[in-house]
């Protein structure tokens, strides 16, 4: 098991981002959605907790068939998908992930959304019980992130939005920048086979980050297309998306399975919700 804690700041409200990540959310699994690969909604409903109370449970899969490292090759099929199971009750999310093929393999993602700028240290003291876990701060505008997935467009070293007048992000923006909010993920890897342990759960890890990195730089970049938004128009927004989803998925899944096998090469892991 390998246990680290990210730290994402944002400049912006904790009740600005619960539009901005929902929004995010569902445009990005579309943008992602090809080749019979991307996000497939299984159920997305709301779901009463005693504890937590009113939330939304959603249920997705996520096609990875063809981008694995060749390493990984030995250990699952050429295609399958990962089911994440999703528990909303913001600011206070759960987010599990967990693969038929692999019953060793899972993620665990806690996540808080406190506005301040990342400095409360005892956030999860009741969820660690005396764990140590690594802290990793994640700049959204000078991280370096893949080349794969950058675009000039959302680079916050240069955005600058037109309806709330924030950015350009300078550096040590999160020092001086207000309103500043931080997503606090707690996230847990497990992969219990002997050999390959360590350097799985390193990869996913790295992937994580990659893909935590990449959502909330998005979702500042698009914060003009969402910041007018109530939480009922994402709502709906987000339903349409899931449905124009799972067709590109299907279609494209069903068009896949009947032309060529897929090729292995690479990976890219879509998160969400939960980020």
């Amino acid at each position: 098991m390998l246990l680290k804690e990210y730290r994402i700041c944002m400049p912006l409200t904790v009740e600005e981002y619960r539009i901005g990540q929902l929004y995010m959310i569902s445009k990005h699994s579309h943008e992602q959605s090809d080749r019979g690969e991307g996000v497939e909604v299984v159920q997305n409903e709301p779901f009463e907790d005693p504890t937590h109370g009113q939330g939304q449970f959603t249920e997705k899969r996520v096609y990875l068939n063809s981008k694995l490292p060749s390493w990984a090759r030995a250990v699952v099929p050429k295609i399958f998908y990962v089911t994440e199971k999703a528990w909303n009750y913001y600011p206070y999310t759960i987010t599990e992930y967990t693969c038929s093929f692999l019953p060793k393999f899972s993620i665990h993602i806690e996540t808080k959304y406190e506005d301040n700028k990342g400095c409360n240290d005892n956030i999860f003291d009741t969820e660690l019980k005396e764990q140590e876990r690594e802290v990793c701060f994640i700049d959204i505008a000078y991280d370096e992130i893949p080349e794969r997935y950058y675009k000039e467009s959302e680079d916050l070293r240069y955005f600058k939005s037109d309806k709330t007048s924030r950015g350009i992000l300078q550096e040590g923006w999160r020092d001086t920048h207000d309103p500043i909010m931080c997503s606090y993920k707690l996230v847990t890897v497990k992969f219990e086979v002997w050999g390959l342990q360590t350097r799985v759960e390193q990869f996913v890890h790295k992937v994580v980050r990659d893909v935590l990195l990449l959502g909330h730089r998005q979702a500042f970049a698009w914060v003009d297309e969402w910041i007018d938004m109530t939480l009922d128009d994402v709502r709906d927004y987000e339903k349409q998306m899931h449905e124009k989803t799972n067709i590109k998925v299907c279609n494209d899944e069903q068009e896949h399975s009947t032309t060529k096998p897929s090729s292995l090469d690479d990976i890219e892991i879509h998160d969400k919700a939960s980020t």
